[in-house]
């Protein structure tokens, strides 16, 4: 029911931005803003919790703490990627949404390097 929650915030900052867009256009975006904001701080409750079963999860695989602090950057990096972006294209910015996203996508990218590297490390030493 969480779903449905957020759900109709966001419903109720739509139609409040567009009731504003006519007579004041200005707060729209500080609207869309708010709107956001609340989303994203109810959102970190969730990410906690998905971190903390994350590290349960580390207990009983055997995985090297480096590869799932990658994981949780990527993850970390996407949420606040798609957000930025969301506001910025919202606040009529979408060239700068798409230097976000194209940042961010590069970032996880370089992320993700030290992942590949293990892997080739990895197939390398299986086929010597």
């Amino acid at each position: 029911m969480e779903v449905v929650k957020i759900v109709m915030l966001g419903m109720t900052g739509v139609c409040l931005g567009l009731l504003l867009k006519e007579t004041k256009p200005e707060y729209a975006v500080y609207i869309s803003l708010a709107v956001g904001v609340f989303i994203f701080s109810y959102m970190t409750e969730k990410i906690a919790y998905l971190f903390s079963s994350i590290l349960k999860l580390r207990e009983y695989l055997p995985l090297e703490e480096k590869y799932l602090t990658v994981l949780l950057k990527m993850i970390g990096v996407t949420y606040l990627a798609q957000f930025s972006s969301g506001i910025c294209k919202d606040a009529g910015y979408s060239s700068i949404a798409g230097q976000i996203e194209i940042f961010a996508k590069l970032y996880i990218m370089v992320l993700s390097i030290p992942v590949l590297l293990a892997l080739m490390e990895a197939i390398h030493s299986f086929l010597a």
